[in-house]
């Protein structure tokens, strides 16, 4: 097992931390504490604060992360975040510039590595946590043996603590000392033929391409009566049913009205019109709102396919639905088959090529009955300067997989 000689130091939950965990902060604060000034960097590198409604910071973000950023362990695919999609992402309501974090060549004044937070409020075990959400960590690949990550960590964690904030939530698909929750990706199938040409399904021996197509293939039109896109006359109720829902969940957000209006709906700020898509079921007698589910789009690059360049995934975000409060628990099953299948309709109609979820959530209710596949990676969901027990992540669905309704994982990193 690796040393993590960094985390070591860090108020995180350790490995061998097992027995007696009590939810609360690891270590408290004290303003003392907090150094008044970043630590200095390699000669010839700075800091800078990045200004996401500056369109050269924009556009400078936008291509460290397009040439830096995550790919996978085979290197054949990286995601591309659209400049929409960052800004939706990191200016939520009462986001911080100062905590968009930038490194810079102090001569080219080129920007080298970057990570960013946003404010959030989050619920764990039921207590309520103002926390920094902790996102694009990325480090030009050629200054990656500079050890800039722990140096990173150190001054967005004092910005922060500046601001009176001292807990966060990140994830990351690397084991660190130690996951709060791990969650694993399942994927649907939208357009097969473009996911085998770039290699990211496989043709078993006993199918053809024609029959792999025709079985993943989804009716054109949805089947839930009253479902339409979400209007901005919609968020008070949206935001009600959300909020009652996410109760049910260990780790989960615990938004305002603005926020779940951002998150589902975008804003003038961070417009998310080609990124972001959310729909309601609306009673046709009572025009009540039943149900809601939001998904958005991520670019990611094909990096060794001549044919394509490039795959467009849709990614499952928040969603709700009044059969959650049914005393019957296979209503609940029975409704987002229906609704996640309705959202799988509309994400193809819009271009996606696949459909990702990860385990959290009630995500592992209709995994089977819609035909969505287990992936390789893994996401572990972390907590800095909190501790409390394990919490569900059906990581090992396939071995575990079980009707839970409550407990588990409600929150969204994109």
């Amino acid at each position: 097992m690796a040393s993590y000689k960094f985390w070591k130091t860090q108020p995180v939950s350790q490995f061998n931390s097992t027995n007696g965990v009590t939810d609360g902060p690891i270590r408290l604060i004290e303003p003392e504490d907090i150094p008044p000034e970043p630590e200095k960097l390699l000669p010839g590198y700075e800091w800078a604060t990045l200004d996401l409604d500056n369109e050269t910071h924009l556009d400078e973000v936008f291509h460290l992360l397009a040439d830096h950023y995550v790919e996978d362990d085979d290197n054949d695919f990286r995601f591309l975040y659209a400049k929409d999609l960052l800004k939706y992402v990191l200016q939520p309501p009462g986001w911080i510039k100062n905590w968009h974090v930038g490194i810079r060549s102090s001569e080219s004044q080129e920007l080298v590595a970057c990570i960013c937070g946003i404010p959030s409020t989050v619920t764990i075990r039921r207590k309520e946590l103002q926390v920094s959400v902790i996102d694009y960590l990325c480090i030009h690949t050629s200054l990656r043996r500079r050890r800039l990550t722990p140096v990173l960590i150190r001054e967005i964690t004092r910005r922060c603590y500046q601001d009176g904030v001292f807990q966060a939530v990140y994830t990351s698909a690397t084991v660190l000392p130690k996951p709060v929750t791990t969650a694993r990706y399942f994927h649907r199938t939208l357009n097969w033929l473009k996911l085998h040409d770039v290699g990211f399904v496989n043709l078993s021996l006993d199918s053809t391409k024609d029959a792999e197509i025709e079985r993943m293939a989804l009716p054109a039109e949805p089947s839930l009566a009253g479902m339409r896109p979400l209007k901005i006359e919609d968020i008070p109720c949206v935001h009600g049913l959300l909020s009652r829902y996410l109760k049910r969940f260990d780790l989960a957000l615990s938004p305002t009205q603005e926020e779940v209006q951002h998150w589902l709906l975008g804003t003038a700020n961070s417009p998310a019109d080609e990124i972001l898509w959310t729909y309601v079921v609306e009673d046709p007698d009572t025009l009540a709102i039943t149900d809601f589910v939001s998904f958005f789009f991520v670019e990611t690059l094909v990096l060794k396919n001549p044919k394509h360049r490039s795959i467009k995934v849709a990614y499952l975000n928040y969603y709700a639905s009044e059969a959650g409060f049914s005393r019957k628990p296979a209503d609940l099953k029975e409704r987002l088959v229906l609704l996640i299948n309705d959202a799988l309709i509309f994400a193809k109609s819009n271009g996606a090529d696949v459909f990702d979820a990860l385990t959290t959530y009630h995500n592992h209710l209709f995994f089977d009955e819609l035909k969505f596949q287990q992936g390789y990676g893994e996401l572990h969901f972390y907590l800095f300067n909190y501790q409390t027990p394990p919490i569900p992540g059906d990581a090992n669905y396939m071995r575990l997989a079980t009707n839970r309704d409550k407990g588990g994982v409600g929150l969204i990193v994109t």
